[in-house]
């Protein structure tokens, strides 16, 4: 059975493995993966995962994972960006569970979080040519691009008032 909801503080590096792996294949890394993510890790790119209490829960936000018979099968989360805005993170599915509807189950469930903290937009980043999938169920969602919020230089910005 499909489940939805918020993580546990010892499933932190279940969800980093997955989002580890599923990155890998997206992004076709041609290291092994081992490697990628050493070389991931070193560049912080999950340091937000570091403390998901602060980070997300003690941040006016919400880390869920969704799971498969007690099983991580994806992430998704909500973090505070100022008193209006928050932005949604780390949106990772297993491949073998994509194109079921369960990336759109999860993100309905933020946005949800979202509303009923009385956000009035909700932000995000995206690859746009790496994660194509993603950004395509981003526009149909009713997100829409806006101009870079951070430093990430090979991502697109984007935006959806709630």
């Amino acid at each position: 059975m499909i489940r939805i909801r918020q993580i546990e503080p010892h499933e932190v590096s279940i969800a980093k493995d997955l989002i580890y792996r599923v990155a890998h294949r997206v992004f076709q890394d041609t290291r092994l993966l081992e490697e990628s993510v050493a070389f991931y890790e070193s560049k912080g790119t999950l340091n937000d995962m570091d403390d998901i209490q602060q980070t997300y829960f003690e941040n006016e936000g919400i880390f869920l994972v969704m799971t498969d018979d007690e099983k991580i099968i994806g992430t998704g989360a909500i973090r505070k960006l100022d008193d209006t805005t928050c932005e949604l993170k780390r949106v990772w599915l297993l491949f073998e569970y994509h194109g079921k509807g369960l990336g759109y189950r999860m993100i309905q469930e933020l946005l949800a979080f979202a509303r009923q903290k009385g956000y009035q937009r909700i932000r995000l980043e995206t690859d746009r040519d790496g994660q194509i999938r993603a950004y395509d169920l981003y526009k149909r969602l009713g997100f829409y691009e806006i101009p870079r919020y951070t430093d990430h230089q090979d991502e697109v910005a984007m935006e959806m008032k709630l």
